[in-house]
């Protein structure tokens, strides 16, 4: 009976006999490396979306001063920051530039907090009809600290007649 030859089977062998050998490249065809990536899409899809904390940020805003209060769903109160919190210039209050760090400022907890999106309502003085110089300011900044702004709504007051004006038929007599 003639001997017959053993095949290599066995994994160090074979890797033995692979190491050896360098990957033969033609002019043609490049070798293509894929580098090793962290992530699979496979786990990307299976991912779930993140739930989000949703908030309530109120923005007050009068040619004297700026205010941001941010509440949770239910009214609580997280953060509340005015212009006079921020600078001690009396004049700068409904500076833009000065609202928009109130909002840097109010936007601190409620990050701390998880929320991630906010609801805002803007206001201004009832008799003046519109918001002050600030609001535009205050509302663009939360948007830069990372909230997802979901809605913004004007709530100013304003009179739709209201009592009669003191000084009579004639008006004052000076």
């Amino acid at each position: 009976m003639p001997k017959e030859k053993k095949e290599k089977t066995t994994k160090e062998e074979v890797e033995k006999e692979t190491q050896e050998k360098p990957p033969q490249v033609t002019d043609n065809e490049e070798a293509k490396v894929e580098p090793p990536t962290a992530e699979k899409a496979d786990d990307k899809k299976d991912k779930k979306p993140k739930e989000e904390k949703v908030g309530i940020a109120y923005v007050f805003s009068s040619s004297n001063n700026t205010m941001v209060h941010i509440t949770d769903m239910a009214g609580n109160t997280i953060s509340r920051v005015s212009g006079g919190q921020v600078t001690k210039h009396s004049r700068l209050k409904s500076n833009p530039t000065i609202a928009m760090f109130v909002a840097k400022r109010a936007s601190e907890r409620p990050r701390d907090l998880g929320i991630t999106a906010l609801y805002i309502r803007s206001r201004g003085k009832t008799t003046a009809g519109t918001t002050g110089p600030g609001a535009h300011s205050a509302i663009k900044a939360l948007g830069k600290e990372g909230f997802r702004i979901i809605n913004i709504l004007e709530t100013t007051k304003y009179p739709r007649g209201g009592p009669k004006k003191k000084g009579g038929r004639r008006g004052r007599r000076v």
